[in-house]
């Protein structure tokens, strides 16, 4: 029997195994906008726990994270069904950061809104003249305010350390900027651009930072192709930019219930994360699936 979680996102199950172990479930459910929608894209909770194995594996050498095990024979009996196979991850239980760490390296999304009214992005003052997808000076930490429900709040740097403390706030944004400038190189061999992406971290029982959650994936990530590439214009993406895209043009008013998604859009978006992945790793996502249902 499977048991009740001990925490729901807008993706992820989230179980206990212990006191120092956890169970974490992701789900084929998506969201934008911060609106759960009702219309699943199939595998997508595979796609991402991929990736997060993957880059687990990538990063470290800059950051431990939590990741115990995905092998059906290490997870709690309850979770060895074929229903949990590569979406299920066994991970160490941390003290977890309420901190979103962002890292920019390219002008969008929220940070290209905040620029065009400001002229600054999470408390960063950058060069006049910028074009919505232009590459930054440099890759610049703009954290948020992690939110069960309803949106998360872009704050700065000195705003975070008000409320965590300078010292912690300094190591997680070399942390957060170290990491993106690694995968952003990785991701730019397979001829994709990671424009920004967002981590989470915690702390072990030593007090040590723990990379946690997911991490580069589609979801917490936006992935642009290189050679669709131009300053001036959102171009086409790996990420779910395409359901954002498609809600947009629907009418609806980013308030719940979300509209349901069409085929074409579920289908579009289930290829373009899987092609993300496969991109990325160099490994092809249906040798995955065989190697979780083992």
């Amino acid at each position: 029997m499977i048991p009740e979680p001990i925490a729901r996102g807008k993706v992820r199950e989230i179980y206990a195994d212990g006191d120092d172990r956890l169970v974490l479930v992701a789900s084929d459910r998506i969201s934008a906008y911060d609106v759960i929608m009702p219309t699943p894209i199939p595998d997508k909770g595979r796609v991402l726990t991929a990736m997060s194995v993957f880059w687990f594996a990538e990063t470290a050498d800059l950051v431990p994270n939590h990741l115990i095990s995905i092998r059906g024979d290490d997870l709690p009996e309850s979770f060895r069904a074929d229903e949990f196979a590569g979406r299920t991850m066994l991970v160490r239980r941390l003290e977890m950061i309420e901190l979103e760490c962002v890292a920019r390296g390219y002008l969008a999304g929220s940070g290209w809104r905040e620029y065009r009214e400001t002229g600054m992005v999470g408390g960063h003052a950058l060069p006049p003249g910028l074009r919505q997808g232009d590459r930054l000076p440099e890759p610049i930490f703009t954290p948020a305010t992690k939110a069960t429900s309803g949106h998360d709040e872009n704050i700065t740097r000195d705003e975070a350390a008000a409320r965590f403390g300078a010292g912690p706030v300094a190591a997680l944004e070399a942390l957060t900027l170290a990491i993106y400038r690694q995968a952003h190189d990785r991701c730019a061999e397979a001829g994709i651009i990671l424009a920004d992406t967002k981590f989470e971290f915690g702390r072990d029982g030593d007090g040590a930072l723990v990379l946690a959650d997911e991490v580069l994936t589609p979801d917490s990530s936006r992935l642009w192709p290189a050679a669709a590439w131009a300053p001036g214009a959102s171009p086409a993406s790996f990420d779910k930019q395409y359901v954002r895209d498609w809600l947009d043009g629907s009418g609806w008013d980013h308030s719940p219930p979300g509209p349901a998604l069409p085929d074409e859009v579920v289908e579009g978006t289930r290829a373009r994360y899987i092609q993300a992945y496969e991109r990325i790793s160099g490994h092809r996502f249906v040798d995955y699936l065989q190697e979780a249902h083992r």
